[in-house]
């Protein structure tokens, strides 16, 4: 790339940053504290994302930080205005392993060993070059028992480090080339496995692997599927995931939308638990979403959920209360428009960044390709 047109670039990004910083933060397990808290006698984590010169700052950027040694929930939080963040460390986690992304930019990945009461800073460059890498994030388990699989060790054949799943059997493989690359699974007791997998530029490649017991005659097996980088930075895959373990909600994929193929996206919401559909004309427009704490309709006093289309509030429940009609989401999107959709149905399941004062009626979250 020619120095001026590099110049013109991260002149460019760091609008788009500026731009971008204005956002509701994503949500995470914990509260994140201020710089001016202190962490006490746990391990703190003083993160910066700047441009792959180190010299620009980028706020709006994302950091993603898995803690590898515990089952906990990753961190998912936007940097600060100066691109800075601060994290308290869990007492019961010795190391982290973390990156930054902003748009189809992503820093490459941070391993860090933690102890209590040391403070650790990090500098993550998101590379915006013509070169571009991928991921892959993905989870191993015994084929037998379907059980994580902690502690596998998995390669790349171009690569020489090796990453190793935690106690989820979940695992990170970041800075891939675009292009095919072959992957192997070994983990004492198991046959090992090798699989091939196609990194594609602006996707993260996800993979479930199980691995045979050795020498139980099982065969392998390995289910691999592409989803868009804009969900996986939007947090959709890790809200996903946590809601499916703990029942906090309903999640629509695109390819569950294709295979319904429904004429009105609220009728395949309110096939969600505890949805229904009222106010609807004859043709299917003007539908309403309710939550089953209400009546049937928005006329005899329903409880009308709280609508999100791309992370802006579209529909509201206070609308309501206020009396005036609210409108449909019916009148803002397509179904073939869609690449995932959130459904909680009460303020109990509802992560930070979609929770409030007006929020007592649940929430559909709903993200474009």
């Amino acid at each position: 790339m020619q120095p001026t047109t590099r110049r013109l670039l991260l002149g460019a990004t760091s609008i788009a940053a500026l731009l971008a910083f204005g956002a509701d933060p994503a949500a995470s397990l914990q509260a994140l504290p201020s710089q001016d808290e202190e962490c006490g006698e746990r391990a703190s984590l003083a993160i910066t994302v700047t441009d792959d010169s180190g010299l620009i700052p980028i706020p709006g950027a994302t950091v993603v930080l898995r803690w590898t040694d515990a089952v906990r929930r990753p961190v998912r939080e936007e940097v600060d205005g100066d691109g800075r963040l601060l994290v308290c460390v869990p007492r019961d986690v010795s190391q982290a392993t973390l990156w930054a992304e902003f748009g189809d930019a992503s820093s490459e990945e941070a391993v860090v060993a933690l102890e209590p009461g040391a403070a650790h800073e990090i500098q993550l460059g998101l590379l915006f070059g013509e070169t571009t890498t991928g991921r892959v994030v993905g989870q191993v388990r015994d084929a037998r028992t379907h059980r994580p699989v902690a502690a596998a060790e998995i390669s790349v054949a171009s690569r020489a480090d090796v990453a190793q799943s935690n106690r989820t059997g979940r695992f990170v493989l970041s800075g891939l080339p675009v292009g095919e690359h072959e992957l192997s699974f070994r983990h004492i007791g198991f046959a090992p496995l090798t699989h091939s997998v196609t990194v594609t530029r602006g996707h993260t490649t996800e993979v479930d692997a199980r691995l045979s017991p050795d020498p139980v005659e099982l065969e392998p097996l390995v289910a691999t599927a592409t989803r868009p980088r804009r969900l996986e930075i939007k947090g959709f895959y890790e809200r996903k995931y946590w809601g499916e373990q703990v029942g906090g909600g309903t999640f629509f994929t695109a390819q569950d939308i294709e295979r319904r193929n429904p004429v009105r996206i609220t009728h395949m919401i309110a096939d969600a638990p505890g949805v229904r559909l009222a106010d609807c004309t004859l043709r299917g427009y003007g539908c309403k979403l309710y939550s089953s704490r209400g009546s049937t309709g928005f006329a005899s006093g329903g409880c009308l959920m709280n609508v999100y289309l791309d992370g802006n509030l579209v529909v509201r429940e206070s609308e309501a209360r206020w009396g005036r009609p609210p409108e449909s989401i019916n009148d803002f999107v397509l179904p073939v428009e869609i690449a995932g959709i959130e459904v909680y149905r009460g303020a109990a399941s509802l992560p930070a960044e979609f929770s409030g004062s007006d929020a007592r009626c649940g929430a559909v979250v709903i993200w474009t390709k």
